[in-house]
């Protein structure tokens, strides 16, 4: 066996573990009795390190560099892998063992007693849970850091999106800063100056909006034969290649967020069902970053499921779900309260207006967090503060606060400002897809997503991670990630319609 394909036995080793660990992560969210919440921490932990000692091995740093001096006899994928195999052995050699092991069981205690703390508004609860978490990914970020020659809050944020530093975050989201304001206002004042929307009738019965999601999904290709749909505290899509597990959380007071929610999950389902098969178990076939991820769940849940043509599929499918009937129930009402623009607390159900000042306000405070510039004692009134400045709503409690989100009790620092760069460049991917395909807006009005689909299979999904976000984005779309394709689109949707 030559040395590269040495490599390729050891990261599908190591690949098989980490699978695993995400069927025990959704398990441990959605099915796993509260009291295994020890033992199950020492499960994840062990896989985490088995994982990072393949990885980490000496002999695997000695095998990159064989496998790098006959790099050209490779096929281009495979010298994309190891240049991905690189990438991952510098990591895992930076981050000790034993703290890998302590923050892996630290986020999944913290994540454990957050599911409580949440709807108990108890973030005293939580908090000697939070710091140590806090703590833990702190030293994370210096020790990648260090070997990296980045601040620690940077490593933390190339974890999530290779190449993605603090200051080219802030010139992409400058131009968003200095436009929203006045496009919220503007919207707003629109909205107003218009009869207000009738409010549906509660309540919405779980058992009709379940049917209703797992319609979406079904409408937009998720497979049913590779996947399921469960329901967790927080919506999110884990597991693995072959076994993609979607989870929603549904209210009967409300019935949009759960459909929304569904579909922006069945979008990060669709781009795992996608990936190149041939590479599942390597490097190159991963995803290419987080920013991509939540492209692709946003294009399918805001720039597709949004559209007036899929919502004017779906608006007979809820009457018919809930025997809806009369004025509130009229194509034009739900449209109204589909695409309501109103600043909110809630960041999973805001709008595309306002949900760009959502990630604003976690991004600066997460940054203050692992710089140590802002204590966890300090977390809840900065969180209120800073959501009063930029949204302009009083936060009632830190159950719709600091609470609200899954992320920081997790471990997951530099994950949000994903978020808003993957809907900027949804915007820019699906501007691409409809001039490519000028059948796809048709089709969605039919309920037909494969032409939609079927452009991201080919420029996004089977792609995995042979090239890096820019240019990928690049390649499908004739420019890098910017903010004028998302503000013509919001300008379009929500002031010229």
């Amino acid at each position: 066996m030559s040395p590269y394909t040495r490599l390729e036995a050891a990261f599908a080793r190591a690949a098989i573990l980490n699978e695993t660990l995400g069927v025990l992560h959704w398990d441990t969210e959605t099915m796993m009795p509260k009291g295994a919440i020890a033992g199950r921490s020492d499960q994840l932990a062990t896989l985490e390190e088995m994982s990072h000692e393949i990885i980490a091995a000496p002999r695997v740093g000695e095998m990159l560099a064989e496998a790098e001096e006959g790099a050209a006899g490779l096929t281009e994928w495979q010298a994309a892998n190891l240049r991905e195999m690189r990438r991952a052995h510098v990591r895992a050699v930076a981050i000790p063992a034993d703290l890998l092991v302590a923050a892996t069981k630290a986020n999944a205690v913290c994540q454990h007693v957050w599911q409580e703390a949440r709807p108990a508004n108890d973030f005293a609860a939580v908090k000697p849970h939070l710091a140590e978490v806090i703590r833990l990914q702190r030293a994370v970020g210096a020790a990648l850091g260090a070997s990296l020659d980045l601040s620690p809050y940077d490593a933390l944020l190339d974890q999530y999106d290779p190449g993605a530093r603090q200051d080219s975050i802030d010139a992409l989201f400058a131009p968003l800063r200095a436009a929203l304001p006045e496009l919220i206002r503007a919207v707003v004042e629109k909205q107003r100056a218009a009869p207000a929307p009738e409010p549906l009738p509660k309540p919405f019965p779980v058992a009709a909006q379940q049917a209703l999601c797992r319609m979406l999904l079904d409408t937009i290709g998720f497979d049913f034969d590779h996947g399921r749909l469960d329901v967790s505290a927080h919506p999110f899509s884990g597991g693995s290649f072959g076994d993609i597990r979607v989870t929603t959380r549904y209210s009967e007071d409300v019935l949009f967020p759960a459909l929304f929610a569904t579909i922006h999950e069945g979008g990060h389902a669709l781009y795992e069902q996608g990936r190149p098969a041939a590479w599942r178990h390597q490097p190159v076939g991963l995803a290419k970053g987080m920013a991509v991820h939540e492209s692709q769940s946003m294009i399918i849940e805001w720039q597709a499921g949004k559209s007036a043509e899929f919502l004017g599929f779906l608006f007979p499918k809820i009457r018919e779900a809930f025997g809806g009937d009369g004025p509130a129930w009229s194509d034009g009402n739900l449209m109204a309260l589909a695409r309501r623009v109103e600043p909110g607390l809630i960041r999973v159900d805001a709008d595309e207006l306002t949900y760009p000042a959502h990630i604003l306000v976690r991004f600066g405070i997460e940054r203050a967090l692992i710089a140590g510039e802002l204590a966890v004692d300090d977390l809840p009134a900065a969180f209120n503060e800073a959501v009063a400045g930029l949204l302009g709503v009083t936060v009632p409690d830190d159950r719709r606060g600091c609470l609200q989100d899954i992320h920081w009790h997790g471990g997951a620092y530099g994950y949000f400002p994903m978020y808003l760069v993957g809907a900027m460049t949804a915007a820019q991917l699906f501007a691409a897809a409809v001039e490519a395909d000028p059948a796809l807006r048709p089709a969605l009005a039919e309920g037909d997503f494969r032409p939609l689909v079927a452009w991201l299979r080919t420029h996004i999904h089977s792609r995995g991670s042979a090239v890096d976000r820019e240019t990928l984005v690049c390649d499908a779309t004739g420019a890098p990630t910017g903010a004028d394709r998302f503000l013509t689109h919001l300008r379009a949707r929500y002031l010229d319609s």
